[in-house]
């Protein structure tokens, strides 16, 4: 189990780094276009400004540390129970968070920083709670069913965030969340990876539902940090990626904990998503003001 703890607090340091990276390109790529020349008649970035975002440096570096973090994240996604495993990976919002008053310029209020202290203790509880994990066989309908719901998550997604335009920031960022934990479900029942047999790899739904969470989410977390506040955004992405898993690997591939642990489990999932739903609120209103505050440019000619 410590190997896959340490595999997934690097995970974590990965996706946290990489979602200050890709919100400095973002912001970046933003203050070079025209003001208006980026959005759609909703107010939200069109395909346009999401595609010059992700050619800047700093997002594209981003993009390759998500990656390692990815990778790193399979392993602990079948070396752990995914309510562990994914919470841990979700700690990453500490790392934005400290990284993000550096290079963003962003300034933590106490209540972000007493929520951010809550996810922690949170995850001390979960790790002491922990105990194996469940199997990774699935029947072959719940890979359909993964990809099926999948599908739904970032097309549907997709459109409601472009008709919300830039009040969908918490939103996008919660269904990048969802299509994360779709991907970590994913790897944890994925067929043909022990013993490997290529066939079957490549005739498993799970694995196509692996590739468009990962694109995906990835698209749409890039649209939450064009739109909000980089804390918020990637608080409501651990509530994604956290509850639905984690209730899947309980429920269905038998996760557990410690004999006589469960309660310090319940107790430390609860206060993790609690804390990732603070620091998403508190964020949200600080991202929002600073908004405001800046000035407006005053129209030429």
């Amino acid at each position: 189990m410590l190997i896959g703890l340490l595999t997934a607090v690097a995970a974590s340091i990965c996706y946290g780094t990489g979602s200050v990276l890709q919100a400095v390109g973002s912001r970046r790529a933003a203050r070079m276009s025209p003001a208006a020349a980026g959005v759609t008649a909703h107010g939200g970035p069109n395909l346009t400004s999401t595609a010059k975002a992700a050619m800047t440096w700093e997002f594209i570096v981003g993009t390759i540390l998500d990656f390692i973090g990815f990778g790193l994240g399979a392993l602990a996604a079948r070396m752990l129970p995914l309510f562990l495993s994914q919470t841990v990976i979700s700690a990453n919002l500490v790392i934005t968070a400290v990284l993000s008053v550096k290079m963003l310029g962003i300034r933590l209020t106490r209540k972000e920083w007493t929520s951010i202290g809550v996810v922690c203790a949170a995850l001390v509880l979960l790790a002491t709670a922990a105990g194996h994990e469940g199997g990774h066989h699935a029947p072959m309908a719940t890979h359909w069913w993964l990809l099926a719901v999948t599908a739904l998550i970032i097309f549907g997604g997709t459109v409601a965030v472009r008709l919300l335009g830039g009040r969908a920031a918490i939103l996008a960022g919660l269904l990048s969340g969802l299509a994360f934990g779709a991907l970590g479900v994913g790897v944890r029942i994925l067929n043909g990876v022990e013993p490997f047999e290529f066939g079957s790899l490549l005739g498993d739904p799970a694995l196509y539902a692996i590739v468009l969470a990962g694109a995906g989410g990835m698209y749409l977390h890039t649209i939450a940090l064009q739109i909000g506040s980089v804390n918020g955004a990637t608080a409501a992405l651990v509530v994604g990626e956290t509850v639905l898993p984690g209730a899947i690997g309980v429920l269905w591939l038998g996760d557990a904990s410690r004999p006589g642990l469960a309660w310090l489990a319940v107790l430390g999932f609860v206060l993790a998503v609690t804390g990732a739903v603070a620091v998403a609120w508190f964020g949200n209103h600080e991202g929002a003001e600073a908004e405001r505050s800046e000035p407006v440019p005053e129209p030429v000619g």
